[in-house]
């Protein structure tokens, strides 16, 4: 339960609707057992009237509420037994109505209130996320954030809604009607709820044997969401592996775990609220029972009419009663989820804005000083002492094999990632005292892993901006040497791409993510690798634009290729996080080291793909 207290914020946010909604839980059961009383008055009326057979008045008056005894007093004037009746039963139907209308003002407020509740609380989870570091995403799947952040939720809602709504209703019918029973005789009060501790102890076991099942669910569904959205998002693999059997076994595996233990959970819902059914059940009987053996005997002042009145009150009691397991598992069920939940909202980002961060514009000055970083999720160490200066408008190729910590200096540079040792300097400032936000926005990266949104291509382009021109959409694309291309789609720039650009060919979707960077127009651009899924001749394309566009930036190329037809200031060859050959092309090969076997091997490659 200590869980649920994080949600205490939005309960005070939303303390008027909460406030509100109480107070008509309150009056629509208040007028609910108003009801009771007024039948028993009649009851009682008629059987005085007819004098039927075995009445006797009782020794005192019964003490009434303050309203249904100023109803009764208004009807003592009536001879007529049968307008009393018509006046009792229309009186009745009123508070029946009313009660209904104070019901659904009820829902209004305190249903509205979680819906609100749950619209901010996503909005929290979700904005926790975008604070989160690359190291979180490659430790968490995907599959379990957005169970987090649906299901989990929707079960917290519950919570703050149905369950508020039914304890506030129980605590209410409960207070009043034992009020008034006591009123009328404690001693059969006594009686009729003597099975009430009973209950208590069985929820209170019962309660839990299902949070513990709860969170077992949860965390199967976790898995299994998982399971499908890997599915969904690799089909194109599974299908050309002829795998399909495999996935589904996996899957089928994840739901039968999950099917277990909601079984398991069902099982003991359905022993329990049948078992709270039979305790109101015994409550009616005794009330029965105990009470016309009263009145047979003549003891207590106990008639008809006070036994209708308690059976009555014991029928009002009976949903509200049974909803204790109801309302109890709703808890359980939305602690589990909400321990779920606070375990990712207090996970602190390791990346993140230092005490008395500086906004400077980039000019494009680069510094790394002795700098080591291991991947604090596998343990393996990227880089090994690395030293490198970079002058603002310098071009330089990253070139290296795979592995060899050629991307992770790319992620350093957006401080994906944070140094492990020594430092890295933007024009002269360590780039961890910079706005990290200011800093990634002056910064264009295309990543080796292209991603795409499921949005129109110009949205894809313009993306890192707040507003795209369409014009520099195109100038973008252009300069990408994709503008042909799009031009040629069934929309041109107001083209749907499919999810993570599935729609498109792999040298499209670089090309526009390319076209998504020069839009930018930054003084510092990090290209990861970026034209491995085009042809020559594109390629040629792209990097003849790319000089011109490139001439007064500062700008990282990392590649496995070696582009001689770019003219770099600087090729650094990497192997196993440390610098092993650098300088321009001509003093590279004039070397006879690694880059010239390299560039030999690839001259090689290209005159065979040539014939």
């Amino acid at each position: 339960m200590k869980q649920l207290k994080a949600l205490n914020k939005y309960f005070w946010k939303y303390r008027n609707r909460l406030g509100v909604g109480v107070v008509f839980v309150f009056l629509s059961n208040y007028l609910g057992v108003l009801s009771p009383q007024v039948t028993g008055f009649v009851i009682d009326f008629v059987q005085n009237k007819l004098d039927l057979p075995g009445y006797k008045a009782p020794e005192r008056t019964p003490e009434y509420d303050v309203l249904v005894q100023k109803f009764i007093d208004s009807v003592q004037g009536i001879s007529s037994t049968g307008r009393v009746v018509a006046l009792c039963g229309i009186t009745i139907l009123i508070l029946a109505l009313i009660r209904g209308f104070f019901l659904f003002l009820m829902r209004q407020t305190i249903i509205v209130m979680s819906r609100h509740i749950e619209y901010d609380q996503k909005n929290e989870i979700y904005g926790h996320y975008q604070k989160l570091d690359t190291a979180f995403y490659k430790q968490n799947s995907t599959g379990d954030l957005m169970n987090r952040i649906t299901e989990d939720v929707s079960r917290v809602r519950m919570f703050t809604g149905p369950a508020i709504m039914y304890l506030a209703n129980l605590v209410a019918i409960i207070s009043l009607s034992v009020f008034f029973m006591l009123k009328r005789d404690a001693e059969l009060t006594m009686y009729v709820l003597a099975p009430l501790p009973i209950l208590a102890i069985t929820i209170y076991f019962v309660n839990n044997t299902i949070n513990r099942k709860s969170e077992k669910i949860q965390e199967a569904l976790s898995n299994l969401t998982t399971n499908a959205q890997e599915s969904y998002s690799g089909i194109r693999v599974i299908k050309s592996f002829v795998q399909e059997k495999a996935m589904l076994g996996f899957f089928t595996n994840n739901s039968e775990a999950y099917k277990k233990n909601a079984i398991g959970l069902a099982k003991v819902e359905a022993v329990y609220f049948p078992s709270i059914t039979l305790l109101i059940g015994i409550s009616t009987l005794l009330t029965i029972m105990i009470g016309g053996l009263y009145y047979i005997n003549g003891g207590h002042n106990i008639g008809i009419n006070t036994i209708v009145e308690f059976v009555m009150y014991i029928n009002m009691l009976t949903f509200p009663v049974s909803a204790i397991g109801l309302t109890a598992s709703m808890i359980q069920r939305a602690a589990a989820s909400q321990k779920r939940i606070n375990e990712f909202l207090k996970t602190e980002p390791a990346i993140k804005n230092n005490p008395g961060s500086s906004v400077i514009k980039l000019k494009g000055n680069i510094a790394f000083d002795n700098v080591g970083f291991t991947y604090p999720h596998n343990g393996i160490e990227a880089l090994k002492k690395f030293n490198l200066s970079i002058k603002s408008g310098e071009k330089v190729a990253i070139i290296g094999k795979t592995g060899s910590g050629k991307s992770t200096l790319g992620q350093l540079l957006l401080r994906m990632y944070d140094v492990t040792e020594g430092e890295i300097k933007l024009d002269g400032k360590n780039i961890q005292e910079l706005d990290l936000s200011r800093l990634r926005e002056q910064i264009s990266y295309v990543p080796q892993d292209i991603f795409l949104f499921s949005e129109t291509v110009s949205n894809n382009i313009g993306f890192g901006l707040d507003t795209a021109i369409f014009d520099n959409v195109k100038l973008a694309a252009k300069q990408a040497s994709v503008e042909r291309e799009i031009e040629g789609f069934s929309n041109q720039y107001d083209t749907m791409v499919g999810e993570r650009g599935v729609t498109l060919s792999g040298g499209q979707k670089q090309r526009i993510s390319i076209a998504r960077a020069l839009i930018k127009d930054p003084n510092l651009v990090i290209f990861d690798d970026c034209l491995s899924a085009v042809d020559a001749r594109t390629e040629q394309e792209i990097i003849n634009s790319l000089n011109q566009y490139l001439e007064a930036k500062t700008a990282i190329i990392i590649t496995h290729r070696i582009f001689s037809l770019f003219n770099f200031d600087k090729i650094i060859v990497l192997e196993d996080g440390a610098i092993i050959e650098q300088g321009t092309h001509v003093e590279l090969l004039g070397r006879n080291g690694h880059y010239a076997k390299l560039f030999a091997r690839q001259q090689e490659q290209d005159m065979k793909q040539g014939n």
